[in-house]
């Protein structure tokens, strides 16, 4: 049984990730609303695809990302709670290795490269949760920038 601190230290954990992607913060924004954009770059770990992709972006709206490792599709999904074109969106996250109320903002700024994206998403339920979400968010960002720039592989 799960004693009350460790559940108010699940409640607060929170990572943060971001990168700079080379294109126009326009762009950039869109892709993360636009199911067909989603589906190539919702990607945390290798071997993995996003066959299945829906979105309603609008504030209240809704989205569902069927993720698939070899035959073990992994459905993830949440509600658009914000929606600040070319600066902002938060959403909730829910799948099976999320807790309860997690949420991720995205915020977008124009810098001299192109676009920084800084990703931050609270509650886990745990550190190791915390660490497995922090990887695969990062591995996204990277298949994010990598759509803009094919020809860049791998990090910086």
């Amino acid at each position: 049984m799960m004693s009350n601190t460790t559940d108010s230290q699940s409640q607060e954990l929170t990572l943060q990730v971001s990168r700079v992607i080379p294109a126009p913060i326009e762009k950039v924004f869109n892709a993360w609303l636009d199911p067909k954009f989603l589906a190539k770059f919702m990607l945390p770990a290798a071997g993995m695809s996003a066959p299945k992709v829906t979105a309603d972006a609008r504030e209240g709206g809704s989205f569902s990302i069927i993720m698939q490792v070899g035959d073990k599709q992994l459905p993830h999904g949440g509600n658009y709670q914000k929606i600040a074109p070319h600066h902002c969106i938060i959403f909730t996250w829910e799948s099976a290795h999320s807790i309860d109320g997690s949420v991720v903002t995205l915020n977008f700024s124009t810098t001299d490269q192109g676009t920084l994206v800084e990703l931050i998403q609270v509650k886990f339920y745990d550190e190791e949760a915390k660490s497995a979400h922090e990887g695969g968010w990062d591995s996204i960002l990277l298949h994010l920038g990598l759509l803009f720039n094919p020809n860049k592989k791998g990090n910086d």
